[in-house]
């Protein structure tokens, strides 16, 4: 809570709808970045925004190229984000989302196995009553790579999550809006 604030700004629904709207900004990011959705990785921000994301420093639109260039190097990726704390002023907020991403490939080359620990630092602002990231600081907190045969064969009657909108998830959301 900012010095300028009080006790009652932060119990208003309005606050508690905006900190979940800023949490689900987060969680459409991954599942963009991990379905390979590029329109729903590019929903998340904002036209203007920028993304200093690991070796990358640029405009949404470079990242979002610069990124989808990557994850073709991966057989899968999974981000799953955990302690997420957002502070919101009017129509800015800043949040803070700490998370671990598993990168997976066939090629026994480590750079194409590895789990990272990273935190989303971000700037957001609400466009039109839509929370947007404006700016984007994704740091690195620490990397491990796995060898392939550390790697289990997933069994073959199983679900399998898609890097497209083949997977599950969107033809439940399909089903869902057409009711």
């Amino acid at each position: 809570m900012s010095p300028n604030e009080t006790s009652a700004d932060h119990e208003s629904t309005a606050y508690l709808l905006d900190r979940l709207a800023i949490a689900d900004v987060m969680a459409r990011y991954c599942r963009g970045i991990d379905r390979t959705d590029e329109q729903l990785v590019r929903s998340c921000f904002t036209a203007d925004a920028t993304d200093q994301h690991g070796s990358f420093n640029g405009t949404i639109d470079e990242f979002i190229a610069w990124a989808f260039r990557l994850l073709q190097k991966y057989d899968s990726t999974m981000h799953l984000i955990a302690n997420h704390l957002a502070e919101v002023v009017g129509e800015n907020a800043v949040a803070e989302t700490y998370g671990i991403a598993f990168h997976r490939s066939d090629d026994p080359d480590p750079k194409r196995n590895l789990t990272v620990g990273f935190r989303y630092i971000d700037r957001l602002v609400k466009v039109n009553g839509e929370w947007k990231i404006a700016e984007r600081v994704a740091t690195t907190e620490w990397v491990q790579a796995k060898v392939a045969e550390s790697h289990w064969s997933i069994p073959e009657n199983s679900a399998i999550g898609e890097r497209s909108h083949d997977d599950a998830i969107f033809r439940f959301l399909e089903h869902l809006h057409k009711h």
